[in-house]
Formats: C-alpha cells, sequence, structure tokens
C-alpha cells in the first residue's frame, strides 16, 4: 500500500480506514484519463460537502478538477473560511496542516498522497529550531530592551505544524512570500532582531528589499556549532537567517538571466523571491506566484517574460497568455518540476473521492491539540499581515 501507514510527521496523523478491496495499488495501476470520470462522478455526489484547494505548482490533470486554486497564503484564507465538511488539499503535506489548523472542530483536511511532503520544510526540524533559540538565549541576543523585544521569530508558511507554534508562543508569526515583507515589518514593530526560517533566500530578499544590508544579515546553520556564527556577528546581526532552501528555485542562476539578457532583448524577467538573492538582483520583478500571475496578467499584449519559478505553472501561464498576445518561457529550460507536488495524481484524487462516497476517510491531517493551539496564534496573526 502506497502512502497509508506513513506518519507523515511528528506533528499530525494520518486518520486511514480500513482498506477496501479496491486498493490504492489498484488505482496506482490505472491511466489517468480513466480517472476523469470517476473523479467527476465522486464530486457530483458529495456536492458542496468537499471543497478541492489545488496549489499553483500541481499537475493539470490534478488542478483542473480544483474549486479553488492559489498560492499557499490564498488557499490558507479560503481554509479558514470554506464551511465544507472535507477539504481535500492538492498540495504537500505542510498545507494540510496549516488548513488543520484553521479549520472547525468537524471539519475533516485530506492529503490525497502523504509522500507529497517540502524538502524545504524537513530543512528545520523543531529540535535545531529548540537548540538554535537556547544558543541565542545564551549568547544574549533574544533578549531587548525595556519596550521591545530582542528576538521575533518568523517562520515562512513552508514548516512543520510544531515550527508555526514554536514562532506563535514566542511572539512570531508565519508569513508567505506574498505578505512576508509586511511579517518583517511587524515583527521589527515589535523586536530588535528577527530570526527568520526555513528559507534563506525569502528571508534575504525581503530584508535587503527592506533597506537592511547583507552585512546585517548571518545565516545559521544547524549543522554547526552555534550555527557556525561568531558571537560578535550574531550580537550585529538584525536578520538570522535559517540555511535552507527551495530545491527547485535555488536551481535558477545568475547566468540564465544573463542568457535571457542575451538572447532575448526586450524581455522582462520575473522571479520568484525563493530565489537566490543574485538572481533577484538581476531580474525586472520578483513576487510570489499570485504576483507573478497579475504581474503578466496586467501586461500590455506583446509583452514577453521569463519566469524563474515552478515549470508547471509557468507552462500554464504560457497557454493561458499566448491567446492574448504574451509571450511566458522558462527562465531556464531546465527548469524543475516540484517533486514533491508531483506525486499526488489524478489516482490518488479519485482513491480519496470514492473513499469519502463510501463513507471512509482516508489519509486525514490531523494536527495535535497541544501544536495546535499556538500554531493557529501563529497563523491568525499572518492572516491579519498584508
Amino acid at each position: 500500500m502506497i502512502g497509508l501507514l506513513e506518519a507523515p510527521s511528528a506533528d499530525a496523523e494520518a486518520a486511514v480506514a480500513a482498506p477496501d478491496s479496491c486498493t490504492l495499488d489498484h488505482y496506482l495501476s490505472q491511466p489517468d484519463d480513466t480517472m476523469d470520470a470517476r473523479i467527476a462522478a465522486a464530486r457530483a455526489t458529495l456536492g458542496t460537502d468537499v471543497v478541492l484547494l489545488g496549489h499553483h505548482y500541481q499537475r493539470d490533470e490534478v488542478i483542473r478538477f480544483a474549486d479553488f486554486t492559489g498560492d499557499s497564503y490564498k488557499l490558507s484564507r479560503i481554509a479558514a473560511d470554506t464551511s465544507a465538511k472535507y477539504m481535500l488539499f492538492c498540495g504537500v503535506h505542510f498545507m494540510a496542516e496549516t488548513a488543520d489548523i484553521l479549520a472547525k472542530p468537524w471539519q475533516h483536511v485530506i492529503l490525497p498522497d502523504l509522500n507529497a511532503g517540502c524538502s524545504m520544510a524537513d530543512m528545520a526540524e523543531i529540535g535545531q529550531v529548540e537548540d538554535c533559540w537556547d544558543s541565542l538565549e545564551r549568547a544574549g541576543v533574544t533578549s531587548g530592551s525595556s519596550d521591545k523585544a530582542g528576538l521575533i521569530p518568523l517562520t515562512y508558511m513552508n514548516s512543520a505544524a510544531s515550527i508555526k507554534a514554536f514562532c506563535g508562543e514566542r511572539g512570531g508569526l508565519v508569513c508567505t512570500s506574498s505578505n512576508a515583507r509586511g511579517a518583517f515589518e511587524w515583527a521589527f514593530a515589535r523586536g530588535e532582531k528577527i530570526l527568520f526560517l526555513p528559507d534563506q533566500h525569502l528571508g534575504r530578499n525581503t530584508a535587503f528589499a527592506m533597506g537592511i544590508p547583507i552585512s546585517e544579515m548571518v545565516v545559521w546553520d544547524p549543522y554547526q556549532i552555534n550555527g557556525g556564527v561568531a558571537p560578535d556577528r550574531l550580537k550585529a546581526a538584525r536578520v538570522i537567517l535559517w540555511k535552507g532552501h527551495c530545491s527547485v528555485h535555488q536551481r535558477f542562476l545568475p547566468e540564465h538571466v544573463d542568457r535571457v539578457r542575451r538572447e532575448e532583448p526586450g524581455m522582462q524577467v520575473i522571479v520568484h523571491p525563493e530565489c537566490r538573492w543574485e538572481v533577484c538582483q538581476k531580474a525586472d520583478e520578483l513576487g510570489s506566484t499570485e504576483r507573478i500571475i497579475d504581474y503578466i496578467e496586467k501586461a500590455p499584449a506583446g509583452s514577453s517574460f521569463a519566469v524563474g519559478t515552478e515549470i508547471h505553472l509557468v507552462n500554464r501561464l504560457a497557454k493561458r497568455f499566448a491567446p492574448l498576445g504574451k509571450r511566458v518561457i522558462t527562465l531556464d529550460d531546465s527548469g524543475c518540476l516540484c517533486t514533491t507536488m508531483y506525486r499526488i495524481s489524478p489516482q490518488h484524487l479519485a482513491w480519496s473521492l470514492e473513499n469519502l462516497v463510501a463513507g471512509r476517510v482516508v489519509n486525514r491531517i490531523k494536527v495535535a491539540e497541544d501544536v495546535k493551539q499556538w500554531a493557529k496564534v501563529a497563523l491568525d496573526r499572518m492572516l491579519e499581515v498584508r
């Protein structure tokens, strides 16, 4: 059986019904196109009891069935507002956790494939973060003045529920690429320094755009003693960045921007802020997936763009805007897909839906109550920040 018995993280449990005679293995052996009618029939039977949330990086065969599409920030807001009994999250594990944290007690969140994780989220484990905080306390970095905290922890949405709870309990919040700057401004209004995790690139790009020089940022490596940072540098830093990254966005290099400039004069380069600082500095624009879509949508006919983000989204934008006279290509011809997002297939979706029709909830994501309490505090703060 695939994806049924694995515990997705220490923060959540997978509630799985007893397997039917029609197992997931059976679904996975069927061609993609044989699932379409079954998915549609199950959706029709379930009606408004179920809502499908689809992240932009999902493959076309899955996202076309979504009731709502968006980045993690937009989908979080939808998850907080929906009244559907079942939320099928076609994304990755931390997104489903977030939906469960924001859900009402009677709602069920389902992740069609428990193997859909996030390599960036896995780069920050709660034990490592707690050790980091202890080290920063010993170094005198966490204590502040009479009117301000010394250090405010912020975590990117791409993190485990336990990390979100850690930040909520210590006066911090969660952010996405859509509202990272607002989160930084919120934190600096309350504290002198920021610990940002787990994506060093988003943290660096956000801080630099706010006028904070690179010299006032340090990178904390959880695999080195005291993060590999000298005490004097820690005390001087305004932003402490966790050593983590997105495996998709880190693949984009400054040379890719140079090639576009050379071979495609007049083409605009727009990249996601999870890309390296050097890439973002060379780009014309940077923004979240929602920002990228909005920017291209508002551009005049005849515009052309090289986009540095996940390849499924780029290909979808190319098809969408071609009839409007806009050209969209990937910044790197060997652009990488998000392999964990790709795990969710039409077969997983059909299996999840047909089990619901039969009265069984499979692959339920349920965050432990003690973790949920503080994680919700951090997420509620996020939802107030624009």
